[in-house]
């Protein structure tokens, strides 16, 4: 399993504003991902705000938008699932690519929850549904916030040689 080692964040989000964009695309899937990132959002106390954009590729720009409109975190959502096409491959690194560079360029950190799956079956598995062996709506959730914390308290200090 994927999650195997993965660890428990647990932090104080108050104050936070968090964005959280979400794909539309794969409906049972993506009301999983929104209702984990809901509840690792309320307990981590951080106020948050919800965007839907039609699919994982719109992900990015949306994310650009939250994070120059004073965005703390940014939590994006989206599945892909593999079809018979190379499609799977471009959506897959393109959402990726731009999720990265918003959180590179910008310095908000961006929470990446979206599933890249062979089959609706694994999408299903991680959406963190009753029976689902993972959450990944609530994963992307509390790696935002946490890192968006650890930021806010980052102090740095000459290199001690």
């Amino acid at each position: 399993m994927s999650g195997a080692g993965a660890p428990k964040v647990t932090v104080d989000g108050t104050g936070l504003r968090v964005v959280v964009i979400a794909a539309s695309w794969h409906e049972q899937v993506m009301d999983g991902l929104l209702a984990g990132a809901r509840r690792a959002l309320r307990a981590s106390g951080a106020d948050w705000t919800e965007v839907r954009v039609p699919g994982s590729f719109e992900l990015p720009v949306a994310a650009a938008r939250a994070a120059a409109g004073g965005a703390d975190a940014v939590v994006a959502l989206g599945v892909v699932i593999r079809g018979g096409t190379p499609h799977f491959e471009y959506v897959c690194s393109a959402a990726t690519s731009g999720l990265t560079d918003v959180s590179v360029r910008t310095g908000v950190p961006v929470g990446f929850g979206v599933l890249t799956c062979d089959d609706e079956a694994q999408a299903l598995d991680r959406a963190g549904l009753e029976g689902s062996h993972e959450d990944k709506g609530a994963e992307a959730v509390e790696a935002a916030v946490a890192t968006a914390v650890t930021l806010r308290d980052l102090v740095v200090s000459p290199v001690l040689r």
